[in-house]
């Protein structure tokens, strides 16, 4: 069959019914429309119980693998917002998906290349690895590189962390009929179609550079050999109430994200909580001895970030037609932007979209790699493009 007699397709379904099962049937069906379907993708609201959540939608899924998680909010249908179910559905002649998960207490590369061991079944000639990790386990660069080692170069891997609205609580990952805690789940698709990434953000470096002279990899403990919350916190010119109130200090830290050099540009790192205790920042990935920037932005060059996510996704079609899009925006993003913000960027994202369906979440952190090993991003607005 040549690629102009492929007919391959994708199409999004919500629901925000407050019953846990009704919503996953509803989202899931709708996504699916009595078609068989390759793989399914649910982005769900941590307001839903996800064990009713992952066994009513693999049911309504049937044959279909089924992967999803919990987020920071959803999008679709050209808004964003919390309190609903997302469901993507991808099918058609010259497409196919497998499935597969790991367990970070295993290891967080282990857990990684367990991911990613779909990737090995897969015949269609471009390739992708769409990875869910919990997002509050760290070590995301350790699961980027264990999927890595399965996929090699060739393989584009692309992906958002699972959220629990700013809670820090908790984020689930659900593969199948069931709902996981600590576990990366995995999504490989093959497409005779190409397959296309953006990564945009709008950050800029303010300041000199520091040294992260403690750290665990996910919690930073000092900085410049001070203690990281309150260094960070002079740097950054806060409010005397964000030393010791939360909610002020999640105002405040979501707004001034963390750089690390990188080549092709600095990757953003979130700062996501801090412990009052031990004066320390959770700031995901970010190991000891690495040189870091404080970041800044505001509404208009987040946007920015946005068109170029888009450009770039496009320009990975090679000119052919997308025939749809999924967005793993950072919560990072969505704080920065506000209400009204968050409506203009979800109306710019459906307005570049088109007629072509585009869905997806609000992350703890983003993949997007499209050379070398390493892809991990944070509030940042990565894009996969279906052609």
């Amino acid at each position: 069959m040549s690629d102009s007699e492929v007919q391959r397709w994708m199409s999004v379904g919500t629901s925000d019914d407050p019953r846990p099962d009704a919503a996953a049937e509803q989202a899931v069906a709708h996504a699916i429309a009595g078609r068989p379907a390759a793989l399914v993708m649910i982005f769900v609201s941590p307001s839903y119980d996800m064990h009713e959540v992952a066994s009513s939608a693999a049911r309504a899924a049937g044959d279909a693998p089924l992967v999803g998680c919990s987020t920071s909010g959803e999008i679709a249908e050209g808004r964003g917002g919390s309190g609903r179910i997302v469901a993507v559905a991808l099918g058609g002649d010259g497409l196919e998906a497998h499935t597969s998960m790991g367990l970070i207490a295993d290891g967080a590369s282990e857990a990684g290349g367990a991911a990613a061991q779909g990737l090995l079944a897969l015949t269609q000639p471009h390739r992708a690895l769409i990875l869910l990790p919990d997002g509050l386990a760290g070590e995301q660069v350790s699961v980027v590189r264990g999927a890595y080692a399965v996929g090699g170069a060739a393989v584009k891997l692309v992906g958002g962390c699972a959220g629990d609205e700013l809670q820090m609580a908790g984020t689930w990952q659900i593969l199948g009929d069931r709902a996981y805690t600590g576990a990366v789940v995995g999504a490989a698709i093959g497409s005779a179609g190409p397959i296309g990434i953006g990564v945009g953000h709008g950050w800029q470096r303010v300041g000199e550079p520091m040294v992260v002279t403690e750290s665990d990899g996910a919690q930073i403990f000092k900085i410049d050999d001070q203690p990281a919350l309150d260094y960070y916190l002079k740097l950054t010119n806060s409010s005397p109430e964000a030393y010791s109130d939360p909610l002020a200090w999640q105002g405040h830290a979501l707004e001034r994200p963390l750089g690390l050099p990188r080549p092709g540009g600095d990757e953003v790192r979130a700062v996501l909580g801090a412990d009052f205790e031990s004066r320390s920042l959770f700031c995901g990935d970010v190991p000891q001895g690495s040189m870091i920037w404080v970041m800044e932005g505001n509404a208009e060059s987040v946007l920015r970030g946005t068109e170029d996510a888009f450009d770039q996704a496009i320009e990975g079609l090679e000119g052919a037609t997308a025939l749809g899009y999924v967005a793993f925006d950072c919560a990072a993003r969505r704080n920065i932007l506000g209400d009204d913000g968050l409506a203009v960027e979800t109306a710019r994202l459906a307005q570049r979209a088109g007629e072509v369906p585009l869905a997806g979440f609000y992350t703890y952190g983003e993949v997007a790699r499209r050379s070398g090993s390493r892809g991990v991003h944070s509030a940042t607005l990565v894009l996969l493009a279906l052609g």
